[in-house]
């Protein structure tokens, strides 16, 4: 079961890192300062993987919890981020070592009927039982889109609109600092990053929560990646990396949940202005 479960995983960070070079960057600019720090080998510990999806039944937030399900994760919380028009799920496995899994879902029915049309064309695309398959998670976009189509979801949903441009893969992963040697701070992530130029979300600061909610949060803003649209072609958002420290609740324990607050201004690092 463990082996299943880091393949996928793997098979994850491949796609991922294939439209988000900054992350592999990103990942060994970590791993070789801890090595340095530590004088030892060292690898990083992903807290958690995202995943975004549309609330259509065949394609739902929980057909891609099933994939996970079946590798003994289990349900651990709720979400609701109305202004977005999105609700959430996390799952956590057994063993506190596995990545947390973060999805998503966006609420086609409360978009303007124009946006409706768009996401509902894509989706008569996408097979009936292609969740099932195995590499569902990693299958990217099932359709094609105009760049006419992609600015229509951008001005009601960055969140659509990324779906439409990279469909099903790990929006983004996420560095756990509570496993890191060297460093015990987001600010000095943070500091380390910019130094060596890469761009932050500042959307609600730099850093999203703290101590008093039991979880501190940063992120990269996304990649640019130039896309082709089936009338054009056009640099949009792709994906970016997260940093997460946890912090011990009353009984000692690291929290393992999620903020809402954080991560709804977490969801902006894929916005394209």
């Amino acid at each position: 079961m463990a082996h299943e479960i880091n393949t996928l995983f793997a098979k994850l960070w491949q796609s991922y890192v294939a439209i988000t070079p900054s992350a592999f960057k990103i990942h060994k600019l970590l791993e070789e300062y801890e090595a340095k720090e530590t004088q030892q080998a060292s690898s990083l510990v992903n807290d958690h993987i995202a995943l975004r999806t549309f609330n259509a039944d065949k394609v739902n937030l929980n057909k891609l919890a099933q994939h996970f399900l079946n590798l003994g994760y289990t349900e651990q919380g709720q979400y609701n981020f109305e202004q977005k028009k999105l609700r959430a799920k996390h799952f956590e496995h057994p063993d506190t070592r596995k990545p947390k899994v973060f999805i998503s879902e966006l609420l086609i029915e409360e978009m303007p009927q124009q946006v409706q049309s768009i996401i509902n064309k894509m989706l008569t695309r996408v097979a009936d039982d292609a969740w099932q398959q195995d590499d569902f998670l990693y299958s990217g976009k099932h359709w094609q889109v105009s760049l006419q189509e992609y600015e229509i979801l951008v001005a009601h949903s960055e969140y659509a609109a990324w779906m439409s441009v990279w469909g099903y893969c790990a929006n983004h992963f996420t560095v756990s600092l509570n496993h890191m040697q060297s460093i015990h701070e987001l600010a000095a992530v943070n500091n380390k990053l910019k130094q060596a130029g890469f761009t932050l979300n500042t959307s609600g600061g730099e850093i999203k929560g703290g101590p008093e909610v039991l979880l501190a949060q940063s992120s990269t803003m996304a990649d640019k990646v130039e896309v082709e649209f089936t009338d054009a072609k056009k640099v949009v958002p792709s994906c970016f990396y997260e940093f997460a420290q946890r912090y011990p609740m009353s009984n000692g324990e690291l929290y393992q949940g999620f903020v809402a607050a954080s991560a709804d201004k977490i969801f902006e690092s894929t916005n394209s202005k």
